[in-house]
Formats: C-alpha cells, sequence, structure tokens
C-alpha cells in the first residue's frame, strides 16, 4: 500500500505518544490533508532517517528499513498557518519505495510487519519477561522523573505490546529503539527492553543525570521542533 512518509531524527513505537511541531510547508499541507480527508484514516507513516548527514530525504536508503504509522489524535493550527499535532504510534511496516513527485510530501510504499508466533507453552516464560522488565522500568522511571509524571503500563497490558509502552516513557538512543522497532519475537522483544533499561538505571544511578533529547540539544530554552 502507499501512504505518506514522514522521516524523522526519532524512532515513533507503537502505543508511544508523538507531539509534532509542523512548520515546514508540506508537512503543513499533510496536516490539511490529513484533517481533510484528503488522506484516509488520518494515518501517516514515520521512519527514523539513518543518519545524520542526510539533509533530504530522496531514496531507501536513506531512512531505516522499519518503520512505524502514527494515527493523528490532536491538532491545532496556529494563527501563522503552522500545526500543532498529537499523534500514537500503531503498526509497523517496511519501506519499499518513496516517491518524491506525487505529493508536496514524499509517499511510501510499504508492507506490513507482523509479530512471529510465540511457541506454545510460552506464557510462563512471557510473564517473568514481563515482571523482570517492569522491575527495570521502575527503577528507570524513579530515577529519572517525578513520581507524578509516569504511569506505569496496566497490569493485563499483553506482553506482546508491552516492551514498546514500557521504552515509550525512556529515553533510548535512537539506534536501541530502532532495534526494538524491529524485532518480531515478542519474547526476545521483552528481553531486550528488560536489558535496554536496567542498563540505563544503572547510569542514572552513576551519573545522576538523564541525557536530553537530541532534537533539544541546539536550543534547550525553546520547543524542539523534529521535522
Amino acid at each position: 500500500m502507499t501512504i505518506p512518509l514522514f522521516p524523522l531524527q526519532t524512532v515513533l513505537l507503537p502505543g508511544a505518544a508523538l507531539p509534532l511541531h509542523l512548520f515546514e510547508p508540506r508537512y503543513r499541507q499533510l496536516a490539511v490533508d490529513l484533517r481533510s480527508g484528503v488522506v484516509p484514516d488520518r494515518r501517516f507513516a514515520v521512519v527514523a532517517i539513518k543518519t545524520a548527514a542526510v539533509r533530504e530525504v530522496e531514496l531507501v536508503e536513506h531512512v531505516h528499513e522499519i518503520g512505524c504509522t502514527a494515527l493523528l489524535e490532536e491538532s491545532e493550527r496556529l494563527p501563522d498557518g503552522r500545526f500543532d499535532i498529537l499523534t500514537v504510534g500503531e503498526r509497523r511496516f517496511r519501506v519499499l519505495d518513496i516517491d518524491a513527485t506525487r505529493a508536496p510530501y514524499l509517499i511510501g510504499t510499504v508492507e506490513w510487519v507482523e509479530d512471529d508466533r510465540p511457541p506454545p507453552g510460552a506464557g510462563e516464560a512471557a510473564a517473568q519477561l514481563a515482571g523482570a522488565a517492569r522491575s527495570a522500568y521502575r527503577r528507570y522511571c524513579e530515577s529519572a522523573w517525578d513520581r507524578s509524571t509516569w504511569t506505569a503500563p496496566a497490569p493485563d497490558t499483553d506482553p506482546v505490546d508491552l516492551a514498546y509502552l514500557l521504552a515509550a516513557d525512556c529515553l533510548l538512543p535512537l539506534p536501541d529503539r530502532q532495534r526494538l522497532l524491529e524485532e518480531t519475537h515478542p519474547l526476545r522483544r521483552l528481553s531486550m527492553v528488560c536489558r535496554l533499561l536496567s542498563r540505563e538505571a544503572g547510569f542514572l544511578s552513576a551519573l545522576h543525570a538523564v541525557p536530553a533529547p537530541p532534537a533539544q540539544l541546539p536550543h534547550l530554552t525553546t520547543r524542539g521542533c523534529l521535522n
């Protein structure tokens, strides 16, 4: 299928919220098309750019192969024509082709990426991994954030989705988030997020500092913009 493609210097995970401030004319038009129904179902595709050296995405080779669709949940048009929007990640895809001629914004040809089916009897292993991952998440958040600013995923969260939701609250490096997105085995994904959050919690305990998101580093006093 084809879908509007939004390359960013970040990785969107299924179930994670992604606020965006749209100021480039092509992405203003994307917001208009999402709101008006020109783009069906208020969905577009977010994919991470491979390297900051890429200034203009034109080829499939410029982005990571696996991305995630974003559902537009809220939008506000500002007086000067810019938009503030709130999206949530939904479904993974593989980028097959990029077309820069059909619209002001990029159009991607994609195919869906599904999870592997867990082996029979994996329920007990999934429960153990989920408990370990939740413990690592709690250690990370207690070190990084005020208690009022984070809430653990609900106890009945499906293990298939849990790793994404745990990672969404944490400032993991882009390569780590991309590996999580690409992992198609739910148990391996839970094991991976457990290791990553344990590592980051250890860093926080030793350094007593949280890294700022890369998009905000040049202008620490202003809102970060990802487009």
